[in-house]
């Protein structure tokens, strides 16, 4: 990466890294699928990212924390045009992708399993299409906010990475935390949150993938919202 890395908004990485122990198959694939995907951010990022990907693509867009990977992969399979990249530091997420790209391979996929903070410091400026934020860790206790991802800091990596017109899309159950986004996107001069009506936040986005997350929350009556800002 060129230049003095930035200092982390969020105090390096909080959260789990490991939950239970994945299977031999699972460890199998994630070595494999790791030395396939994965973005190696000692190496300068390329003049034109779409160098990146195997596949053909005209567009750029990065999903935070994939989780198992069900939106990404879907979203990837659906729009080969797109290059995705994916972070996701949690192991038990990634082998759950990596062995579902075993079956499936996807030439306009790569992923990073760190840091997501670190990518966006390593993009070049206004290289994505879009950015994508589904469901955080919403760190309900106050004295925890700080550790949300939505904060003056990353929205400032956001506004570099993103072209003009650019999308940071956000999904989350937690009403705290999309009132917090609202806040801090509307504090920010460089995103404008694109809702005329509620149902823009109210319906989930095109070829949205409902994940077994969401249908729980919803099962709870814990009612998702969808908010979409744009890169003025």
């Amino acid at each position: 990466m060129n230049g003095e890395r930035r200092e982390r908004s969020t105090e390096g990485f909080f959260g789990r890294r490991h939950g239970k122990t994945i299977r031999p198959f699972q460890a199998a694939a994630l070595a494999a699928g790791l030395e396939r995907y994965r973005i190696d951010l000692e190496k300068p990022a390329p003049g034109d990212l779409r160098t990146l990907f195997p596949a053909e693509v005209s567009k750029l867009r990065l999903e935070i924390g994939f989780g198992g990977g069900e939106h990404l992969r879907h979203a990837a399979a659906d729009d080969p045009d797109t290059g995705f990249i994916g972070v996701e530091p949690f192991v038990n997420g990634l082998a759950k992708m990596m062995v579902a790209l075993d079956r499936q391979p996807l030439a306009n996929l790569r992923i990073y399993d760190d840091d997501a903070t670190r990518v966006l410091d390593w993009l070049p400026p206004a290289s994505l299409d879009g950015i994508d934020l589904f469901y955080p860790d919403p760190w309900p206790k106050r004295r925890h906010w700080k550790r949300r991802f939505v904060s003056p800091a990353n929205l400032d990596r956001f506004a570099r990475v993103l072209k003009p017109g650019g999308s940071f899309r956000f999904a989350s159950d937690i009403d705290d935390y999309v009132n917090w986004t609202l806040l801090h996107c509307r504090a920010h001069p460089a995103f404008e949150w694109q809702a005329r009506d509620a149902d823009d936040w109210r319906l989930p986005y095109e070829t949205w993938v409902r994940t077994r997350y969401e249908a729980k929350a919803i099962r709870e009556n814990r009612i998702p919202a969808y908010l979409t800002f744009v890169k003025t």
